[in-house]
């Protein structure tokens, strides 16, 4: 499979955001969760397939684009469908199912049938979940940066206290990245772009 270019992924992005600010915001996103990526590669990837992460975290957040109107305003209630719409969007465009997974396959810690069942959750009913270590690379280091507003770059240890809320299946699942992949180095990061740490 060719792998897409920094500058192919850059031109999805541009070609799809219905705004310069929602590019802006997406695209810095997941540029700095390849950069979360690449220093845990660094530290703990051998055997990774290091492009396909690239790709991965560089597109994992692009069905966002999909939830903004025609004003401009993100549909906030919808968000937890971006997944699946970036999945669909990337099909659209003759990505590969292991690049489109990137995109229906990151939130949270993964989201189950069960999951969705139980919580009524507005997607349709499948298993949502990291199989891959590249998948599961990607999932992980998404997990330090949000893009609220302002946006914010979140330690381990905030997450794991955010993802406890929704159970101890799920703060097991993070425990079992951090494990795998080790805690990211965000300080560089930080001072890079000039986000707040939490």
């Amino acid at each position: 499979m060719t792998i897409l270019s920094l500058d192919e992924c850059r031109e999805l992005h541009e070609k799809h955001a219905p705004s310069r600010e929602a590019y802006k915001l997406v695209w810095t996103h997941c540029e700095i969760v390849w950069r979360i990526a690449e220093g845990l590669l660094e530290r703990s990837g051998a055997g990774l397939d290091r492009e396909l992460v690239r790709v991965g975290c560089l597109l994992h957040d692009i069905g966002v684009y999909r939830l903004y109107d025609s004003a401009g305003r993100l549909d906030h209630a919808a968000y937890l469908r971006h997944g699946i719409l970036g999945h669909d969007l990337l099909a659209s465009e003759g990505l590969p199912e292991s690049v489109c997974r990137f995109c229906s396959c990151h939130t949270g810690v993964g989201l189950t049938r069960d999951d969705i069942e139980r919580q009524q959750l507005p997607l349709p009913p499948a298993d949502y979940v990291a199989e891959s270590a590249e998948e599961r690379l990607v999932m992980y280091a998404d997990k330090f940066h949000s893009k609220t507003t302002p946006p914010r770059f979140l330690t381990p240890d905030t997450y794991a206290a955010h993802v406890s809320r929704f159970g101890p299946d799920k703060t097991d699942a993070f425990h079992d990245l951090r494990t795998e992949f080790g805690d990211p180095d965000l300080a560089h990061l930080v001072a890079a772009y000039g986000h707040g740490l939490h």
